[in-house]
């Protein structure tokens, strides 16, 4: 009796180093929120696909709040990085403004600076 109950808290004390073994190699996720103007379907693909950017897992952006919601691996990427390919397809995050000519290159249905909605 006594050598199976050794015998299985070894095994379980070898799953558990296991287990943490991989989950560390899989690294840190990171659910974020923040700010994206944007005004159509067209602006929540654009802003979607810009966001999904090498270790961005999902990336979903609401038109009614103007937030993106992205899950992410911290040792791949981080929100700046995230904001920064946003802000080349040229829409506003709260902390990275597009610059004017990606922005000019936006289709005029998706204009949204200086309170322009053409929807």
């Amino acid at each position: 009796m006594k050598n199976i109950c050794l015998s299985l808290g070894l095994v379980l004390t070898g799953l558990l180093f296991t287990t943490s073994a991989f989950g560390q190699s899989k690294g840190k996720f990171q659910d974020s929120t923040f700010t994206v103007r944007g005004v159509c379907d067209m602006c929540e693909e654009r802003i979607e696909d810009a966001a999904l950017i090498k270790g961005v897992r999902s990336a979903e952006w609401d038109r009614h709040t103007q937030t993106i919601r992205v899950i992410y691996k911290t040792k791949q990427v981080n929100a700046d990085e995230i904001k920064t390919a946003i802000a080349k397809a040229g829409h506003d995050t709260d902390e990275i403004l597009a610059e004017d000519e990606a922005y000019a290159k936006l289709p005029d249905c998706c204009a949204y600076r200086d309170g322009v909605k053409v929807h």
